[in-house]
């Protein structure tokens, strides 16, 4: 039995990343003591339009690795070639509901010297995505990530989960500020899981008022990424485990790389990998996407990526079951 037996619900946004690299550093043109009146440009020197949004990126790695994405979202009346894009991949498109009216959510990034990151973002018609009925999904489903989108369709979209019984991830990303105080702690307690960088953990406590320890009495494990420290996978059980990340053989664009660390260590969850090794596989899966730019853009085998993780973490891995 391989992982390609495994569905697992993709809840989140379908996007056009423009990412455009600023050869110098944002600190270096922004003047604090003028914040005020702030007026500034900068001139980059690449710029490239590619497939990208949190489902997308995640249900694209997840494909690569064996595994059976069910894609929940929306595009605009631009978004056939995005489409397109899944079907080559073989990804199905039938929980993707399509805006005739609207262009599809689009987002500008640029990134400095110092990988710090701006990003202007359109939602376009993100928001028709609480259209789809996930209790008419009939594969055999039992988990389900709800990744940054419009927020009512990602609260729409955890309630359904739960009722069908669905374990769920919460990951607010950059849509954190866009919930209420009480929403949030809403959205916790309903999660199996909760998953964010340490800058967004850090604001999900502040928001919420419930430190680390609190946050795992109203839900079971959570999942820290460090960037080039690896993550940190905390369970409501008191286990803390700590696991590294892995090197890319290049640095060209970090955007995409926590979309690819939830595939490689959910497609791990699936396969019963215990948590060091589902997190190393979420390090291993980020690095093929620090490696390209746009978040779709690089490709690996099964055997490929068993090579990597051997050579990062000294360990064979097998992508099977």
């Amino acid at each position: 039995m391989t992982v390609k037996n495994m569905a697992i619900i993709v809840s989140g946004s379908l996007v056009y990343d423009h990412i455009m690299n600023f050869p110098d550093s944002f600190k270096n043109h922004i003047m604090p003591e003028q914040i005020h009146i702030l007026n500034v440009c900068f001139m980059v020197d690449k710029v490239e339009k590619s497939w990208g949004g949190t489902a997308g990126n995640i249900a694209y790695t997840i494909k690569m690795l064996g595994g059976d994405p069910l894609l929940v979202s929306a595009v605009g009346k631009d978004g056939g070639d995005y489409l397109k894009h899944f079907k080559k991949n073989e990804i199905g498109t039938e929980y993707i509901k399509m805006d005739e009216k609207q262009l599809t959510a689009s987002a500008f990034i640029t990134t400095d010297a110092d990988d710090n990151q701006i990003t202007a973002f359109f939602n376009g018609p993100l928001g028709l995505a609480q259209e789809v009925e996930l209790a008419a999904v009939k594969k055999d489903v039992k988990l389900a990530l709800i990744s940054p989108t419009h927020k009512d369709t990602m609260i729409k979209h955890m309630l359904d989960c739960k009722e069908r019984g669905f374990k769920t991830v919460f990951d607010p990303g950059q849509q954190i500020t866009a919930f209420s105080d009480v929403e949030l702690k809403k959205m916790i307690s309903a999660a199996y899981f909760v998953v964010g960088n340490d800058y967004e953990i850090k604001l999900l406590q502040e928001r919420t008022g419930w430190d680390a320890s609190e946050i795992l009495k109203n839900t079971k494990v959570l999942i820290t990424t460090l960037g080039e420290r690896g993550s940190v996978v905390s369970t409501s059980e008191g286990e803390i485990v700590e696991a590294g990340s892995c090197a890319p053989n290049s640095f060209d664009d970090p955007t995409g790389a926590g979309d690819s660390y939830r595939a490689g260590f959910f497609v791990g969850y699936e396969m019963g990998r215990d948590w060091k090794t589902c997190a190393q596989m979420g390090g291993v899966a980020a690095s093929y996407a620090i490696e390209t730019f746009g978040t779709q853009e690089f490709n690996f085998s099964k055997e490929e990526f068993c090579a990597r993780y051997e050579k990062a973490f000294g360990e064979k891995i097998s992508l099977s079951i």
